[in-house]
């Protein structure tokens, strides 16, 4: 008789490989499609799409330079940051708190939140969202950048106004809001 706790009568179900999602691979140091994007004067690189992944999570890596970050917001899904190089001051639900190189920090959904790179030098973050599909808003409102590095064009007040309009527009398709920053009662 097999004494092991996983046998062929206990195995978990779970579906076959059917083999029709592949492999995916994403180097930002050689890969040239991928997608590198402007947005709110940082830039962010697609590493994996919800179409890499079955939609379960997207992967972004996100160089922000000092003074970058999004305004304060929320979404009804989770996101975790790895800090790969430099450090953010993130707000979470009114508390600041400085993360450094090296640790992760997980946003709860519907938590507002945003971080800012308060430091000299510019931050590297790996970025997940899951379920997938904040790369789709990044994709709907970004400026194509050259390289992961690329800092985006300085929008003249006009373009400025009609990206906003077309942000704030979107938020509801991408279950995302702006939301004023966060005060303690």
């Amino acid at each position: 008789m097999n004494n092991h706790p996983v046998t062929a009568l206990h195995r978990p179900s779970i579906p076959a490989d059917t083999r029709l999602r592949t492999l995916a691979v994403a180097d930002t140091n050689k890969d040239q499609s991928l997608r590198h994007l402007g947005i709110v004067g940082d830039t962010y690189t697609i590493l994996l799409s919800g179409d890499d992944t079955d939609g379960r999570y997207c992967l972004i890596e996100m160089h922000v330079p000092p003074g970058g970050g999004p305004p304060p917001h929320r979404h009804d899904f989770e996101e975790s940051f790895t800090i790969l190089e430099g450090e953010i001051e993130a707000t979470f639900r009114g508390k600041k708190l400085v993360v450094r190189a090296g640790e992760t920090v997980n946003i709860p959904a519907n938590a507002p939140h945003s971080f800012t790179n308060a430091a000299r030098q510019p931050a590297r973050l790996l970025c997940i969202c899951s379920p997938a599909g904040q790369e789709e808003l990044f994709l709907a409102i970004g400026v194509p950048v050259a390289t992961r590095t690329t800092p985006p064009p300085k929008p003249d007040p006009a373009t400025e106004a009609a990206m906003m309009a077309k942000t704030l527009a979107l938020l509801p398709k991408y279950r995302t809001e702006m939301v004023t920053p966060y005060t303690q009662e």
